[in-house]
């Protein structure tokens, strides 16, 4: 139930993105694309919500509770970039607005950009770690955690492997040739 709530949520996230977005600029209705993008944050309370209700109901914790927490510790550390990223394109596109920035390719600026990139990244896994420590603390030493406990290793992992591909671009910055 709860890997085919993630999947509906994901899906959910994209229709209420192309819909806000299409209202936007399409039929040149601001604020009702406005609203169907507020409603994005609806999702994850609800994933939350259902994913407390199956653990205080006594589903033993395992790899669906945790894919669950970092579902939404990705949707809040990328979602945002991710609707800023589709807007400046169908703006673009549909609305006649300016075409979407490129990140930078070269040097300090590239480097920045990077960090930034990662910095999201991080933000997700971050939340992810607390929601899955939270959940390991709900479920208490009666349950078994071992499965959040796998996620949780991996954000790390995530972390990491971002902090190492930003870092690379701050010790070897691409040059222009």
């Amino acid at each position: 139930m709860i890997v085919g709530l993630v999947v509906a949520c994901e899906v959910a996230f994209w229709v209420l993105l192309a819909a806000g977005l299409v209202f936007r600029y399409v039929f040149r209705m601001p604020r009702v694309g406005l609203a169907l993008l507020l409603c994005e944050p609806l999702l994850e309370i609800v994933l939350f919500v259902v994913t407390a209700i199956d653990l205080r109901n006594g589903a033993e914790p395992d790899w669906r509770h945790g894919l669950a927490a970092v579902y939404i510790g990705f949707t809040v550390g990328l979602g945002h970039s991710t609707i800023k990223w589709a807007d400046a394109r169908i703006a673009h596109r549909f609305a006649g607005g300016p075409p979407p920035a490129r990140p930078p390719k070269y040097g300090t600026a590239r480097a920045v950009h990077e960090w930034k990139v990662a910095g999201r990244w991080i933000l997700a896994a971050l939340v992810a770690i607390g929601l899955l420590q939270c959940a390991a603390w709900y479920v208490g030493g009666a349950g078994g955690t071992g499965s959040l406990r796998e996620w949780q290793q991996r954000m790390l992992w995530l972390i990491g492997i971002n902090v190492i591909i930003a870092g690379s671009y701050t010790l070897f910055p691409k040059r222009e040739r």
